[in-house]
């Protein structure tokens, strides 16, 4: 029998394949989906570290949906699809073990650190994708790519509170911002989050400790 996840309705299992189908155009490591008590986390990785030596700071992106109070599940795929039942979605047969997916954020003693306004969070989002287009060269391979990306998106940017760019990148690719609202930015330990209606960003990395922030009017250092 095929697999599936089982949402609280139509609507939501929309949401959840949007969810799932921004995070497959800015990585390949999959969507992790833990269910219980009728919600639904759905977690992706918009900037992780591959290796020890890695400097690029941790950042995730979190959609909270309602589900069937009966689903319960942990795990990591790489495509949610349609199913023939307007509330679900189908699950691959498979799953993935990316190594972001073993930090857990922690669940409780987030204290305020201020707010970012959604307007802000667009425009640094828009400049940080003109920068990564403008310094990758033609035919550039596949570790060129990531090293200008994480470069870019790594570098800790002083109008988003000195939090890594690639929050404002994940904000923006997955679809969190909307409207004039101010996000919400709040602690706990080695970890930031910011807040918006539509979703949280969490990061963790070494964008907090002393590098070089982004300057508007010049290259990330």
């Amino acid at each position: 029998m095929t697999a599936r996840l089982v949402l609280a309705d139509a609507p939501t299992a929309q949401d959840a394949l949007t969810f799932a189908r921004r995070a497959a155009r800015i990585g390949d490591e999959g969507v992790r989906l833990q269910a219980a008590g009728g919600v639904l986390a759905m977690t992706t990785a918009a900037l992780a570290p591959r290796g020890l030596l890695d400097r690029t700071p941790t950042v995730l992106a979190m959609r909270v949906v309602a589900a069937d109070p009966e689903l319960q599940c942990d795990l990591v795929v790489g495509e949610l699809s349609e199913s023939d039942d307007d509330t679900a979605l189908t699950l691959p047969d498979s799953a993935l073990a990316p190594a972001w997916a073993g930090m857990a954020p922690p669940r409780g003693g987030w204290q305020a650190r201020g707010e970012i306004p959604a307007a802000t969070l667009a425009s640094r989002a828009q400049w940080g994708i003109a920068a990564v287009a403008e310094r990758v060269p033609t035919d550039a391979g596949e570790d060129v790519v990531r090293a200008i990306r994480g470069d870019v998106w790594g570098a800790p940017d002083d109008a988003l509170l000195g939090l890594p760019l690639g929050v404002a990148f994940a904000a923006f690719s997955l679809g969190f911002i909307g409207g004039e609202e101010a996000a919400r930015v709040t602690a706990s330990g080695r970890w930031m989050r910011v807040s918006l209606q539509r979703g949280h960003v969490l990061s963790r990395g070494p964008a907090a400790t002393g590098l070089t922030p982004v300057r508007e009017t010049g290259a990330p250092a």
